[in-house]
């Protein structure tokens, strides 16, 4: 048996005559525990945020997108059709077209996205999920479904009949303009349902059948400003993406969803490296305590340890007693706060005790690189505090106890 190592935990165990060494020594311990279970709790809780943002900001979002690196749309032959119809790993695919519109509804107006899709698009992405009021689009009409937002602006219900929501692009062309219905044109829609996705979305977009687009924006029957893939669970992204430039050309861009919502998972990322910084820092304070811990453990056995070195044992054995003891004190500390943190996210997760609004449970999510993130940072931390107390210990200290 390690012989530093087995004093070590009789060190551990053991209480010292002073008072205030053993008060010291559990204080230490507090902290890690406290520095580990509130690490663990604060970066469950941050994931599930990041989850519950996530879920709402890329419900809509496919597997796969494509869109045209030179020139806004882009036509697709039936040849092409069957070609992407039949690679392997792809569920559905669906045509879209994206162009900037002006809705105008009675006397209000606001500047929109209008998104024409086909009828695949709801096998694609789940729209269901989506809608607010009223129902999804049925293919080839005029009908349009409108974000929350924008329904709200424009004072839009569902299935108006009577009145109908115009829709105005730019006319292609040059020359002098003289009069509205030469600068615009424009066609008139019937909204059938509201959709609620989030803020952004639903401020901003308008959505329409493929046919209605194309119609609006003067292009032709095959033509398209994107496509987008729902793939199989399995499938090879890197593969289908290969297949997907074979058959369409080098001049096309494909996104997967972490890319469409690149700058979101940038700055999720950026803010969880945050708060992981500034909680290690609050650790870092309380993991200190152990390197006071040792020291004045190492103070109250000066006798001890100079009867130790008196019997041949070596300055780098007594040093490894108060390293060993520092260890082991952190990991202990750090599973017992781990255990804490779990039982607090599990509580949260089962109980809802802690809510945003009076609706919504305050989200946790438990991973197991977080659990292996806040183990190593205490640990180091403690191994650090540790090392450092240990070294401090020298011949002439002993012998002068």
């Amino acid at each position: 048996m390690n012989v530093s190592y087995y004093i070590a935990k009789r060190y551990l165990r053991s209480k010292s005559s002073n008072n205030a060494i053993n008060f010291i020594t559990y204080l230490a311990i507090s902290g890690i525990i406290i520095g580990s279970a509130s690490l663990l709790v604060v970066l469950s809780g941050f994931e599930g945020l990041r989850d519950f943002t996530l879920e709402f900001s890329t419900i809509i979002d496919p597997d796969l997108k494509v869109e045209a690196t030179v020139g806004k749309s882009f036509t697709i032959t039936p040849e092409q059709d069957e070609q992407l119809s039949a690679i392997e790993g792809v569920v559905a695919y669906s045509k879209i077209i994206e162009e900037r519109v002006l809705a105008s509804f009675d006397e209000n107006k606001h500047p929109a996205y209008i998104k024409g899709v086909d009828k695949n698009y709801s096998t694609v992405n789940v729209v269901d999920s989506i809608m607010h009021r009223g129902s999804w689009l049925t293919p080839k009409t005029s009908q349009i479904v409108s974000g929350y937002g924008v329904a709200n602006i424009l004072s839009i219900g569902v299935l108006d009949h009577g009145r109908r929501v115009s829709l105005f692009v730019p006319k292609p062309g040059k020359g002098q303009i003289t009069s509205q219905k030469q600068a615009f044109k424009q066609l008139n829609s019937i909204n059938v349902g509201i959709f609620d996705v989030n803020e952004k979305l639903n401020d901003s977009y308008i959505y329409s059948t493929i046919d209605f687009a194309r119609e609006l924006l003067s292009l032709s029957k095959n033509a398209a400003t994107g496509i987008e893939f729902k793939l199989e669970e399995d499938a090879d992204e890197d593969a289908v993406r290969s297949q997907i430039l074979t058959i369409l050309g080098p001049n096309f861009s494909i996104k997967n969803r972490v890319q469409l919502n690149d700058a979101l998972y940038k700055m999720l990322n950026t803010e969880h490296l945050a708060v992981y910084l500034i909680l290690t820092l609050v650790s870092i304070i309380l993991i200190f305590n152990v390197l006071g811990s040792l020291i004045m453990m190492i103070l109250d056995k000066k006798k001890t340890l100079n009867t130790l070195f008196s019997m041949g044992t070596t300055l780098k054995s007594i040093r490894r007693i108060f390293f060993y003891q520092g260890v082991t004190m952190t990991i202990v500390g750090t599973i017992i706060g781990l255990i804490i943190g779990l039982i607090v996210v599990l509580v949260q997760q089962q109980f809802n005790l802690v809510m945003i609004t009076q609706n919504i449970p305050y989200p946790m999510t438990l991973s197991l690189e977080n659990f292996f993130l806040v183990f190593i940072t205490i640990t180091v931390l403690g191994v650090i505090a540790s090392k450092i107390a240990s070294v401090r210990i020298s011949e002439s200290m002993i012998k002068t106890g």
